[in-house]
């Protein structure tokens, strides 16, 4: 019994705890009734093989928890097939692009999946290839047009063996919307020195040509000139005013602003334009008001807005200005007779350069640029703006200011 207990029962024990090890199982090696005595070779190599085998899969466990993380996270969609040409993986962002449930897609082909054409092609031909492969499609989602740019690889394992391929699908709908802003912003640009610079010009050449000799024609053209490289000088100052805006180091000076101050001053520099037009600007001041905000750039917010109001009204309208006042917020009304803009137009009538009447604007100086202004200079000050409008009837700018700045 003695022989059996020094050396039978210490290898039925290791048995035991290397089956537990064999299966993934722990073994408690501070609690277990007989290996925490032995002190022999074979007890301590087993109970570090033991150890290293439960660091080892406590390791494999954070890893992969950090990549199933990272690829839930990933703002992009991913979708891997295995050796078999079946789906392995796929994550968040595609269940959410395309409204798939994991149990849809894990272990299906892609022919049965659904997906578009153009995503089926290039997995097809990355299999048929075994290169890399990118192409560009668009699609209707929730009635909402969206683009996106595909790229699939084969996976291939340390040894150059066939694992299977991973599709990497980016959202560039925001990128392509961007580089349509870019082009029609460089078009119109051109668009709008263009004009002016081939007035100039061609009125100069004529006046070089002989038509400097008749009074008359000389002032007229004089005249036309002077007008066109006012109109190209605005056109100049506006872009560098909305250039800045636009930069990241952008910062208002802010102070404490005196609304009916701002509006009023406001009021005084196109009083000459109010003049001109046989027009009145009615604005009864309210009690005082104040809100924390750049005064300068209030006060060319709201010479902005008056101007649009001037050149888009009759002679002899009105327009009004009227404050009004919440507990967190001031809201100035800018508010004309004019013309009015249709329905369809209200969505863009913030971007650069877009005219609601492209001859009554470059007749009246405008340079297309004034409401995006407008909407960055509001914007910077945590503020909104909104536009309501009436055909025949007008329209009414409301700026809403917070009083206080975070």
């Amino acid at each position: 019994m003695r022989l059996l207990l020094n050396y039978a029962k210490p290898v039925d024990d290791i048995t035991s705890v290397v089956t537990k090890i064999s299966k993934g199982q722990t073994v408690d090696w501070a609690n277990h009734p007989y290996l925490h005595f032995y002190e022999d070779e074979l007890s301590i190599a087993v109970k570090e093989i033991s150890e290293t085998m439960e660091k080892m899969s406590t390791k494999r466990i954070v890893e992969k928890d950090r990549l199933k993380t990272l690829i839930e996270s990933m703002g992009s969609g991913l979708l891997m097939f295995g050796r078999g040409g079946t789906v392995s993986l796929v994550n968040g962002m595609f269940r959410k692009t395309f409204g798939f449930e994991d149990k849809e897609v894990i272990g299906r082909t892609v022919y049965s999946i659904g997906l578009p054409t153009e995503i089926e092609k290039l997995i097809e031909e990355v299999f048929m290839t075994e290169q890399g492969q990118e192409t560009r499609f668009s699609i209707e989602i929730e009635g909402k047009s969206a683009t996106y740019s595909v790229y699939g690889a084969p996976v291939i394992g340390n040894h150059g063996n066939w694992l299977g391929i991973v599709v990497v699908i980016h959202d560039i709908t925001e990128l392509i919307r961007l580089e349509e802003i870019r082009k029609d912003f460089v078009a119109n640009v051109s668009h709008e020195l263009r004009t002016p610079v081939t007035s100039i010009k061609g009125f100069a050449e004529t006046l070089l040509s002989g038509a400097m000799e008749d009074r008359e024609v000389r002032k007229n053209f004089l005249e036309i000139i002077h007008k066109e490289s006012e109109r190209l000088h605005s056109l100049i100052d506006d872009l560098l005013i909305l250039s800045g805006v636009e930069r990241a180091e952008f910062k208002l000076e802010f102070t404490d602003v005196h609304v009916n101050k701002v509006i009023e001053e406001a009021i005084q520099l196109v009083s000459v334009k109010v003049k001109e037009k046989k027009m009145k600007i009615i604005f009864q001041p309210s009690s005082e008001i104040v809100v924390e905000g750049d005064a300068g750039r209030l006060i060319q917010v709201l010479v902005n807005l008056l101007s649009n109001a001037l050149a888009y009204s009759q002679d002899g309208k009105e327009v009004k200005v009227y404050i009004e006042k919440t507990s967190e917020q001031v809201i100035i009304i800018v508010e004309d007779e004019g013309i009015g803009i249709e329905p369809s137009q209200l969505p863009r009538l913030f971007e650069r350069f877009y005219r609601v009447d492209q001859a009554r604007s470059r007749e009246s100086g405008g340079t297309g640029l004034g409401l995006a202004i407008v909407k960055h200079l509001i914007e910077a000050h945590n503020g909104s703006v909104e536009v309501y409008s009436k055909p025949s009837v007008g329209t009414a700018f409301y700026v809403k200011l917070p009083i206080k700045q975070e």
